[in-house]
């Protein structure tokens, strides 16, 4: 087993606009326990951020931009991180993860993001209307990844607990009577309905 093997694999997602270099989402993750012993602040151990500032993360993102703009392959190796990464319309994506880290494995949870963003944005990944349905992105990428775990990369499943419900559902609850006479009625059937069966259970 490797020294280093955490389940906290992922440092960040992000989706940085190509337009102008500008960031539309980005998460940066840390696990929420260091082990014992180690030092406060410290950003080495595994599943640390990397970033913990701001500053510090506009500049990587900015580095990694330029890095990735001309670049042939999906997984490159900057500032001592494996970066997969994705272009997409006018946004690029990437997954961040340990120079140790998997690169397979990373590379499933950028198409897994990909995908599901496919099938939510209806096929236009695109900056606007990313951030037109920026709460069904940020909930994708949460059902993905959690604090940096990989929980999820099957892109259907993501899909199908972010998207909206059916309309028809809706309708069925536009139906019930929720003024203070229809809750009582329920409430009255309610307790006749309880007192049956605990009579049927005596």
């Amino acid at each position: 087993m490797a020294p280093n093997m955490t389940l906290f694999s992922v440092n960040a997602i992000l989706i940085l606009s190509t337009s102008d270099n500008s960031r539309i989402l980005a998460k940066y993750y840390s696990a929420p326990h260091a082990p014992a012993g180690t030092p406060a602040h410290s950003t080495t151990y595994p599943g640390a951020n990397p970033y913990p500032s701001v500053k510090e993360q506009k500049a990587f993102e900015k580095g990694l931009m330029e890095k990735t703009n001309k670049q042939n392959s999906d997984i490159i190796l900057y500032d001592n991180r494996v970066v997969v990464f994705k272009m997409e319309s006018d946004v690029m994506l990437y997954v961040v993860g340990g120079a140790d880290e998997n690169e397979i494995m990373l590379y499933n949870v950028i198409l897994a993001l990909r995908d599901s963003l496919n099938i939510l944005l209806k096929n236009s990944t695109d900056k606007r209307t990313i951030i037109e349905n920026y709460d069904l992105v940020a909930l994708a990428i949460d059902e993905i990844i959690d604090d940096g775990i990989i929980l999820e990369t099957d892109p259907v499943v993501v899909t199908s607990r972010v998207s909206r419900p059916p309309v028809q559902d809706m309708n069925s609850v536009k139906g019930l009577d929720l003024s203070e006479e229809g809750v009582l009625k329920m409430w009255e059937f309610g307790k006749m309905k309880l007192g049956e069966r605990l009579r049927q259970g005596l």
